[in-house]
């Protein structure tokens, strides 16, 4: 798909891509049409919502994309796991089939696991003396139809993500020792590397230096992993230099984004972080 003329011209330097955002059809808290705006106006020409476990957010938000002139790429951030090393994997899925049976039948329970464990969550918070509205969940979730622990903070306190009311009562309330504390299961990394694989798209490892995920690249090469993500907030200098060391030796090329989950996360800003345009030729 040849991008830079697919509105009318121009060359690879004016594009810009930001392949890592985050929907209210997950735990972002703007729409489609508000990202897609946002995006226009920063001069972004390239979107993915990479909304989590789920494949839905793409067809919503075509007609944004189209009316902001934004060139949208199907994306997916699979919640993941990797076993053998106890720690927690996020798998990026780009360029999938519209079908997407595959993706959709391994991140179909991880939704209803989550959305069962967050309304538990959600009840014990209640249980403890804390008003939350219903009328504000409702709200909320009408996107997702998951409730997520953003969307509970949300319904709670109106201060701010990076606050520290917000971070006391978030840690109080779901670390360890809080009256909603704990975690769902997820499906096996290796196995969602397949599922992107099987329904014909391109599987990146998402931000491996947050989640220590290093170790884990020569066993995902076998399922067939494609990329690294590469420009992400949560990166060192360290990070990006063995990010491109990693993805020069084993043929992968890289990705970015800003991971922009609005008032529900940092940073503060759509396009934060950008993608490198290379591998654009292969979507």
């Amino acid at each position: 798909m040849d991008f830079s003329n697919r509105f009318g011209g121009g060359d690879s330097a004016n594009l810009k891509m930001d392949a890592h955002v985050h929907s209210t059809c997950s735990d972002g808290s703007c729409t489609v049409w508000e990202l897609c705006e946002m995006a226009s106006a920063s001069g972004i020409t390239h979107l993915s919502f990479t909304d989590h476990d789920t494949t839905k957010t793409h067809a919503p938000a075509l007609e944004a994309a189209r009316q902001n002139k934004i060139a949208l790429v199907p994306g997916i951030e699979i919640s993941a796991y990797d076993y053998k090393r106890n720690r927690k994997v996020h798998i990026l899925g780009y360029r999938y089939n519209s079908a997407a049976a595959r993706i959709d039948a391994l991140c179909g329970k991880t939704l209803e696991n989550r959305n069962a464990h967050s309304r538990w969550q959600l009840a014990r918070i209640r249980e403890s003396g804390i008003r939350v509205e219903e009328d504000a969940i409702e709200r909320l979730t009408r996107d997702s139809g998951v409730l997520y622990k953003q969307f509970i903070m949300a319904a709670i306190t109106a201060s701010p993500f990076l606050s520290e009311e917000y971070q006391t009562l978030y840690r109080r309330l779901f670390k360890e020792g809080g009256v909603a504390a704990g975690d769902i299961a997820y499906c096996d990394a290796r196995a969602a590397v397949r599922a992107v694989k099987a329904d014909g798209g391109l599987a990146v490892l998402a931000h491996p230096g947050m989640f220590d995920s290093y170790d884990l690249i020569p066993e995902l090469l076998s399922d067939g992993l494609d990329g690294l993500e590469l420009c992400h907030p949560a990166h060192t200098e360290r990070d990006l230099e063995r990010i491109r060391d990693l993805a020069e030796r084993h043929r992968l090329f890289v990705t970015g984004g800003s991971d922009y989950h609005g008032a529900f996360g940092k940073p503060e800003k759509l396009g934060f972080r950008l993608s490198p345009l290379d591998w654009l030729r292969r979507l």
